[in-house]
């Protein structure tokens, strides 16, 4: 019986340009654990294919707002499937993170009127 072939390893700069994250960024999504790499003889790390979809999928939720350390608690479906819809497990940390959004948006809000009155009027504005 015959080993089924291997797939080729991607080099960390392979794996950058494939999604577009910096190398920097790579190293740091491996160093958190949320990559899985080998390390060849000369010591640089590889990346199985999968790792396209792992890197854009860090990247994705990033752009939402999440942490590495949220991300690193989600489950393996939302790391391994490209484009993968939310899991059920997550959707009260989406919740949440989205209430969070709104209260710095409501934040920043109050700080811009803050900002409007004191350019309109000249003097800083008492505190509510």
């Amino acid at each position: 019986m015959k080993n089924p072939p291997t797939r080729p390893l991607l080099t960390i700069g392979k794996l950058a340009q494939l999604t577009g994250a910096s190398v920097r960024s790579i190293r740091h999504y491996d160093e958190h654990g949320l990559l899985a790499s080998v390390r060849a003889a000369n010591g640089y790390r590889l990346f199985a294919d999968n790792a396209v979809t792992q890197v854009k999928q860090i990247q994705r939720m990033i752009a939402t707002g999440f942490t590495l350390d949220d991300i690193r608690g989600f489950p393996d479906c939302m790391l391994l499937i490209d484009g993968a819809r939310s899991c059920d497990q997550i959707t009260d940390v989406q919740r949440e993170r989205l209430e969070a959004i709104d209260r710095q948006i409501a934040d920043l809000e109050k700080r811009r009127a803050r900002l409007v009155k004191m350019l309109r009027d000249g003097a800083v504005p008492p505190l509510d």
